[in-house]
């Protein structure tokens, strides 16, 4: 341990030594004489700021962007009943896997079994008959006529209930 302490001393003893007891500061003295022979430098004044121009918000009173644009009647609403729900034990046909809104009716065919509509969408064009199902939500057929197809959807009314919407898809003239 007496290594140790020897060693210690010696160190502190060296730091203290590069304290040095000279009070040689002829260097500082000589700096400070000349920046006191120089001429008083000038001060600048300090810059002048423009007064705060203030802004009144004005459209405090209009329609928040982040509410609806108009009111919505609730009491006008249409509720859904409990009675209409799609059938999930129903298989479902390949053209539900689409959106109806691709569809368009470009004509009809008939024939001793019955009257068919031709709407194209989903690559290509489809013979559909009333009955046949078609769109996201359960889309069935229940008219075609010479003009349009008319489809009834179930949707869900956000209560927890669904409603029935009925969509008529016309005949594209043209096509």
């Amino acid at each position: 341990m007496s290594a140790a302490r020897t060693w210690l001393t010696l160190v502190l003893l060296t730091g203290l030594a590069g304290c040095g007891a000279s009070n040689d500061f002829s260097d500082l003295d000589a700096y400070m004489n000349e920046v006191r022979l120089r001429p008083p430098g000038k001060i600048e004044p300090t810059p002048t700021f423009r007064s705060y121009e203030t802004f009144t918000y004005h459209a405090s009173t209009l329609r928040s962007p982040f509410s609806p644009q108009i009111r919505v009647d609730l009491a006008g609403h249409q509720r859904g009943s409990r009675n209409v729900k799609p059938d999930p034990s129903r298989v479902k046909q390949f053209l539900e896997g689409f959106n109806i809104e691709q569809f368009e009716m470009v004509g009809t065919l008939s024939n001793a079994s019955g009257a068919f509509a031709l709407l194209r969408g989903a690559g290509g064009v489809h013979r559909l008959k009333v009955g046949d199902y078609l769109g996201r939500n359960d889309g069935r057929i229940v008219a075609i006529s010479d003009s349009q197809v008319e489809v009834v959807e179930i949707v869900p009314d956000g209560e927890g209930a669904w409603l029935e919407r009925p969509r008529t898809i016309p005949l594209k003239e043209h096509s």
